[in-house]
């Protein structure tokens, strides 16, 4: 298929982040065209060195490079360069079955969705994934989010998605790297999208396929990303936890110096009773820097509905223009 770069509005865009997918990428390619004929295939090569770029390119798919490493910076490229009435993202490693897209598609287009998660973890993923923790580390990034964001989203880590156009284009990519699937999921708890479950079957990956994920440097990105997304939407419940500790500590160490000045009339430990002021000082701060930015949250929140109306109307200007 030939690459063009004139921005032509798809009906259904497939997208695939790739990088050293060689031994699984035409399968998936090949797949993805059966599975939805009418739909553009997109395979976005992120500096591969085994040839995955032109495996895609014979097996029929339209090949672009990021040359930035690291998926987010993939996704980033992916949701600027491509329109598309519905866009399904999905891996290089065949481990999503693309037989399942059309049940992800549907909702975005029957039920208006913004997004749809493929839920691995509903169905055979703790059983086909080998590596235990991986799966371990599933289940604490999905207990810790439902908990923070009170969200519905039963698997927060997949790879294999549906997208409204508005969500696409609203969406500002900040990871760089494997935590984009979490910046996905949290960001469309916090604006209120529309966010339905289709469970999927998840299988390993093939032999001689090697995963890009580390389990421990990339989980550790993935837990500062949900702090680092809860600070910057939840303001008030980061800062009121924070400051909520720092005045426990303070109280809990002052009283035993009160109690000891009631007892002998002396204060003999200042520099005790002097951290303990200011413990309870980063708490009375830390209260209202809190309040202050759940008023900017709030605000954000505001501007993306703006935003989000304005994308749904270019989409319908760039349907009309296609019809036409």
């Amino acid at each position: 298929m030939k690459d063009e770069r004139r921005r032509i509005m798809d009906r259904i865009a497939v997208l695939i982040p790739c990088y050293n997918e060689a031994k699984t990428i035409r399968k998936v390619v090949t797949d993805f065209r059966k599975a939805i004929p009418e739909a553009s295939i997109y395979v976005y090569d992120n500096n591969s060195t085994d040839g995955t770029a032109q495996i895609a390119r014979d097996a029929g798919a339209i090949v672009r490079h990021e040359y930035m490493q690291g998926k987010g910076n993939v996704v980033r490229r992916m949701f600027r360069e491509i329109d598309a009435d519905v866009y399904v993202m999905t891996d290089g490693d065949d481990t999503y079955p693309a037989e399942y897209a059309p049940q992800l598609v549907a909702p975005v287009l029957e039920h208006h969705a913004d997004m749809v998660v493929g839920d691995r973890l509903s169905s055979t993923y703790f059983e086909e994934n080998k590596r235990p923790f991986h799966n371990f580390g599933n289940s604490i990034v999905r207990s810790m989010i439902d908990h923070l964001f009170r969200t519905d989203i039963k698997d927060i880590m997949t790879g294999y998605r549906a997208f409204s156009y508005e969500m696409v284009k609203t969406f500002p990519v900040i990871s760089k790297g494997f935590e984009i699937e979490t910046e996905m999921s949290i960001h469309a708890a916090d604006k209120n999208l529309q966010v339905e479950n289709v469970v999927i079957p998840y299988r390993d990956r093939p032999e001689g396929s090697v995963s890009k994920l580390n389990t421990f440097s990339d989980g550790r990105k993935v837990i500062g990303t949900i702090f680092r997304l809860l600070r910057t939407y939840k303001p008030m419940r980061f800062f009121g936890i924070l400051g909520l500790v720092f005045l426990i500590l303070g109280i809990a160490f002052v009283i035993p110096v009160f109690a000891d000045y009631i007892a002998t009339g002396l204060v003999r430990r200042y520099p005790t009773l002097i951290v303990c002021g200011f413990s309870i000082l980063t708490s009375v701060i830390s209260f209202f820097s809190g309040l202050v930015l759940q008023t900017i949250a709030w605000k954000n929140r505001q501007d993306f509905e703006l935003a989000y109306n304005a994308a749904a109307e270019k989409k319908e200007e760039k349907m009309k223009k296609k019809d036409d």
